[in-house]
């Protein structure tokens, strides 16, 4: 059978052919906030698929904007010069000279080479701006059809009513299906906020496809301080890179007398006032400094510049804020301001992550993605497996404690995790540095599934400091020595597990493992029919996701304890998808080796053996054995895991510690763990050197193990 009309044939890695699929994302106007759709509809199918293709037909700049946010969202590795395939200037002059066929011929040709080398390809409609393309609808319609693609249509529908909203909808469903489009799906953006569910509500009655209606978001349409200064020319008197990532929510022109001023001020505004106002500048930044409320920054005007005294001040005052100065006036300033639309790109993570959130929360992805029809690759690269631990946690929200509550890089994963849907969050510490650091940040914690606590003034201290002193009572515990205990975060949080008001804690971002897991050792105690508690490391190669135990917990585990990891870790790995196949790792295969260690390793082996007869289980065996099957035909030919080990247990700690980080150093390797197991409730520890997205992988993790404990 041959393919499709402008589908080229793809070979897939079993040597078969394959045809790629590709979805068409384009709108009818401009302003519709389509990158929005781009990046959820891009997120959706690295899900599914190992390697997605981006196409821009058409473009006005490059680099642009969206392909670099999606390239370095996505890590992907697509030449850009592949992405592209003409600017607007050109193609209408094509277009005008030899009509409509050469220039979408010209087009699908660029489309061609891309849909080539990959399974999928994303193509980015044009945007209706400043494009002088006549009859720019049936150019995306027409390429749609020559590429074989499904269509997503956006329609913009800020400022209008539901009424309109649905009238907009469906009038672009019938030009799109009336010049042959296979339309899948349809978003309404932009949509009042108090109106998106009557718009959602008709749609639903009306309309033959799926439609869902996002609500605007301001803080999407919202400039970053950076952005500001960029498009202003300003001059960057004070602040950092995390101030400068804060999003303009709002502009407050400074003119009147301090006390009017201040009341004047919104969360997340830019002060706009003249150099020369010293009360001005002091007091928005002391009014950031105790949070009443944090703003974005301060703009100054008229060229002029406070003195070195004042600036000295306001970096104590509000260190990170940034100070810019223009020369231009305070109103022509504002003008300029309020024309300022805030723009996705490689340099926003945090509002592509707003933006995502957003998707996720009002798209039936599970509908999109059947609708999509992608087959899902073979393989489980590390970006597919991150995808899973977000959809699976999500999909069952539950709630995690986190003890380390102004620390940056728990604040930031945060405002992932929530934005995201992914679970509720419970912060611990003072809430007013809680709040403070957050703003500094530029992070918004207004937002619902999140509560902030304090250890030293919950109501919460004096339950949790006599259940303390009951579990503790045979080690000569006090009510009094309990009450200073439970004060400290990591007992604190251990103990909301414990006792039902958390569903699991994720922490060791600044706190030691010890700090972490001794209170859980304590309080929360070995799971029945556990002989201790280890851990296992997900280590995501670049085609397969294995397992490795223990890589942090026990030293020196005997044979018992050997055999225990081994069977709590095969557990834990189908949990998470990975089909258990486990190695008992030796410094020798099979019978070719003795001594303590390798008798050690293969009694341990044997004890599995004993109590899950179900286990796909090989020792002692050499890693190479483990993983390759070339070595393995040779060492264990016939063996039902040498070869195609999923699941790896090191002898000791010295063994596996030392090799999950040479293999996540040397093979690039994505390391997520270590993951607790053996305890009755979920507690996890984190690397002091973690990352955000580790963080954020990590407590997913701890949600889907309270998903299993319910």
């Amino acid at each position: 059978m041959r393919p499709p009309r402008g589908q080229p044939r793809r070979t897939t890695q079993d040597g078969s052919a394959g045809v790629t699929r590709s979805v068409y994302v384009t709108g009818v106007g401009r302003g519709d906030g389509r990158q929005v759709v781009e990046l959820g509809v891009m997120e959706l199918l690295t899900r599914q698929v190992d390697r997605v293709g981006i196409y821009r037909p058409l473009v006005h700049d490059t680099p642009d904007r969206i392909f670099e946010l999606l390239r370095s969202r996505y890590r992907l590795t697509q030449d850009p010069a592949t992405v592209f395939g003409m600017g607007y200037a050109e193609a209408a002059e094509l277009q005008a000279e030899e009509g409509q066929g050469a220039l979408t011929a010209r087009l699908v040709e660029g489309y061609l080479r891309v849909a080539e080398e990959y399974e999928t390809v994303l193509i980015l409609g044009s945007d209706f701006a400043d494009t002088n393309l006549p009859a720019e609808l049936g150019v995306n319609a027409r390429l749609a059809n020559e590429c074989n693609a499904s269509v997503i249509a956006v329609i913009g529908g800020r400022d209008q009513s539901a009424d309109a909203v649905v009238a907009e909808v469906r009038n672009a469903l019938h030009a799109y299906t009336n010049l042959g489009c296979d339309v899948i799906g349809m978003v309404a953006n932009r949509v009042a906020p108090d109106t998106a569910a009557a718009a959602a509500a008709q749609l639903r009655r009306t309309v033959p496809v799926p439609v869902y209606v996002l609500p605007d978001d301001p803080a999407l349409a919202a400039p970053t301080v950076r952005q500001i200064a960029e498009a202003l020319g300003a001059e960057v008197l004070l602040g950092d890179d995390a101030g400068l990532s804060r999003d303009a929510l709002d502009f407050v022109i400074g003119g009147a007398m301090l006390p009017t001023f201040l009341s004047k001020l919104t969360p997340g505004c830019v002060v706009v006032t003249p150099g020369d106002r010293a009360d001005l500048i002091i007091g928005s930044l002391a009014a950031h400094s105790a949070g009443t409320p944090p703003i974005a920054g301060v703009l100054l005007t008229l060229d002029e510049r406070p003195g070195s005294d004042v600036l000295a001040l306001a970096t104590r005052l509000a260190p990170g804020t940034p100070v810019l100065a223009v020369p231009s006036g305070s109103f022509p300033t504002a003008t300029e301001l309020f024309r300022l639309d805030g723009k996705l790109g490689a340099g926003t993570p945090r509002k592509a992550e707003r933006a995502l959130g957003l998707f996720e929360t009002h798209v039936d992805t599970a509908e999109l993605t059947e609708r999509l029809s992608v087959a899902r690759s073979e393989r489980v690269t590390p970006m597919m497996f991150e995808h899973a631990l977000l959809e699976r946690a999500r999909a069952d929200r539950r709630r995690i404690v986190l003890p380390e509550g102004t620390e940056e890089r728990i604040l930031r994963a945060a405002e992932v995790l929530l934005r995201r849907g992914v679970c509720d969050l419970t912060l611990l510490g003072e809430e007013g540095a809680v709040r403070k650091r957050a703003g500094d940040l530029g992070i918004d914690l207004d937002t619902s599934g999140l509560e902030i606590v304090d250890p030293q003034t919950s109501p919460l201290r004096d339950r949790f400091a006599a259940r303390y002193a009951d579990l503790r009572a045979h080690k000569g515990v006090s009510y009094e020595l309990a009450y200073d205990v439970v004060a400290d975060v990591s007992y604190f949080g251990t103990l909301m597990v414990q006792e039902g008001l958390a569903d699991g804690m994720v922490s060791g971002a600044v706190h030691s493992t010890a700090a972490t897991i001794r209170p859980a050792f304590e309080i929360i105690k070995t799971r029945p029919g556990a002989v201790i508690v280890s851990s296992v490391f997900f280590m995501c190669l670049a085609d397969r996701v294995l397992v490795y135990g223990d890589c942090a917990v026990n030293p020196d585990p005997n044979a018992e304890q050997l055999a225990d990891i081994a069977i709590q870790a095969s557990a834990t790995a189908a949990r998470f998808g990975v089909e258990p196949r486990v190695a008992m790792l030796s410094y020798s295969t099979g019978t070719s080796g003795s001594g303590a260690d390798v008798d050690k390793v293969r009694t341990a082996t044997e004890l599995v053996r004993g109590q899950r007869p179900d286990l796909l289980v090989e020792g002692p065996i050499q890693y190479d054995a483990a993983v390759s099957p070339v070595v393995a035909a040779t060492k264990l030919p016939g063996s039902a895991v040498a070869g195609q080990a999923t699941v790896l247990i090191f002898p000791d700690l010295n063994t596996g510690n030392n090799t999950y980080k040479a293999v996540q150093r040397s093979a690039g390797a994505v390391a997520v763990g270590p993951v607790l197991q053996g305890l009755r409730k979920p507690v996890n520890d984190l690397s002091r050197g973690a990352l955000v997205q580790d963080i954020v992988n990590t407590v997913a993790i701890t949600a889907i193990q309270a998903q299993g404990d319910a």
